[in-house]
């Protein structure tokens, strides 16, 4: 029997829609897996390539289409992901088949390649292809198991259904980041240090994946169930608290010739949300723990990414601000919100502009929760201080009064959620 996919009603309208559009649509699937069954929430269509829009015709842009899918990737916190593709199509469902399978592999290579987790063994590996046709208004709904490069396409049920996560649970924290990432002596550009980053932030998130969490103050059993979680339309809210023992720090600890540094030093909101069907405190921690490094190594990729198509003074920089996390709610899913990532310098239109563009969202600049974090400033150095010296403005924490992670021996404070990045040489 194949896998059973539960799908938001507002999911169905959508579809709908695009069926009204000219020409073939693609789009991403978003939601949350489990072993039993898949809930979609939201899908969101691939945005026009202007450039290329005339000269495409009816053809498909693979390339455009996965990289829609990590930019969208990159804006789902803990809990939701891309589990697949649609295409509205007016083709028979068997001649899709091929191209649906390109574009499920495609997506989930290039997804994969920037985690920073490792999976897990219960993990789901299926993602889903749907292919709906404008005429008869009919869905072909089938999964590939994207871990087997020989996987043929499998049946899957696919029934809509009115307020898929009204009652999903909400868990969150307030996460204290204080990283020094070795960088080598023969370091020449931004992508050397793209890569120097991605090394040390996988220690650091092999230390979070063994480090405690506490939920609501306490460490509860892998399989305990979270109350509340069958209470529709009622919000089920979590504080936790991840910390890292001193033993996982030392650890990884090393000794090596480097050429400078780069220090991540603040705090970020880290937020999952998990489905209501029996939730597990496992899961819970699971989800947690993805997002905080997940979101620490989406804001540094960003800055790089800026760094090197900008040409304001970044040689002669060496402080700068990582964007802060703005979320937006998603309308009929409940409690469920997505984010983004917000520049100092960015107004809030730029947000709503980028919503709109990758999740097809609309959304007033009201709405947006901006209050989860609070952007970082860098202060100017005294002329006289010493070059090793860094200074930074001790914010007041928010009115999120969680705990951060408890680095080595030192008392776990309350965070302000500000980021920034510092290079340093040697």
């Amino acid at each position: 029997m194949g896998r059973s996919y539960i799908v938001e009603e507002a999911v169905e309208g959508y579809l709908t829609k695009q069926c009204e559009q000219v020409g073939p649509v693609t789009g991403l699937l978003i939601g949350q897996s489990s072993t039993q069954r898949e809930f979609v929430v939201k899908a969101t269509r691939t945005p026009q390539r202007e450039e290329s829009a005339a000269a495409a015709g009816n053809s498909l842009d693979k390339e455009w289409v996965t990289e829609h899918a990590r930019q969208v990737s990159r804006m789902l916190p803990g809990g939701l992901s891309v589990l697949g593709v649609f295409i509205v199509a007016d083709t028979d469902a068997k001649d899709t088949v091929t191209t649906l399978r390109q574009l499920v592999f495609a997506v989930e290579n290039l997804i994969s390649s920037e985690r920073l987790w490792n999976p897990a063994d219960d993990d789901v590996t299926d993602s889903v292809a749907l292919h709906v046709n404008p005429k008869t208004r009919k869905t072909f709904c089938r999964t590939f198991d994207v871990k087997d490069s020989k996987s043929v396409a499998k049946p899957a049920d696919w029934k809509y259904q009115s307020g898929v996560c009204s009652s999903w649970i909400t868990v969150s924290c307030c996460l204290s980041v204080d990283l020094l990432v070795p960088l080598p002596d023969n370091r020449t550009d931004t992508e050397d240090m793209d890569t120097c980053l991605k090394e040390g932030l996988k220690v650091w998130a092999h230390q979070l994946e063994g480090g405690v969490c506490l939920i609501d103050g306490k460490k509860l059993v892998d399989d305990s169930e979270l109350a509340g979680g069958q209470k529709r339309n009622v919000r089920q809210t979590y504080t936790a608290q991840l910390l890292i023992t001193p033993e996982e720090r030392r650890s990884t600890d090393v000794v090596q010739r480097c050429g400078g540094s780069v220090s991540i030093r603040g705090a970020i909101h880290s937020r999952a949300y998990l489905h209501s069907n029996k939730p597990k405190a496992k899961l819970a921690e699971k989800l947690l723990k993805r997002d905080a490094v997940s979101t620490v190594a989406t804001r540094a990729q960003i800055l790089l990414e800026e760094l090197l198509t900008s040409q304001k003074d970044k040689h002669q920089r060496d402080q700068f601000c990582l964007p802060h996390r703005v979320f937006c709610p998603v309308k009929g899913s409940g409690p469920v919100c997505v984010c983004d990532y917000r520049f100092s310098d960015e107004g809030l239109s730029e947000v709503t502009d980028r919503l709109k563009e990758m999740l097809d969202i609309d959304v007033a600049e009201k709405d947006l929760d901006t209050r989860q974090e609070t952007p970082a400033e860098v202060l100017e150095r005294d002329a006289a201080a010493e070059p090793t010296v860094e200074t930074i403005e001790a914010l007041e924490p928010k009115r999120n009064n969680y705990i951060g992670v408890a680095m080595a021996t030192a008392v776990a404070l309350l965070a302000t959620a500000a980021s920034m990045l510092y290079l340093n040489d040697v």
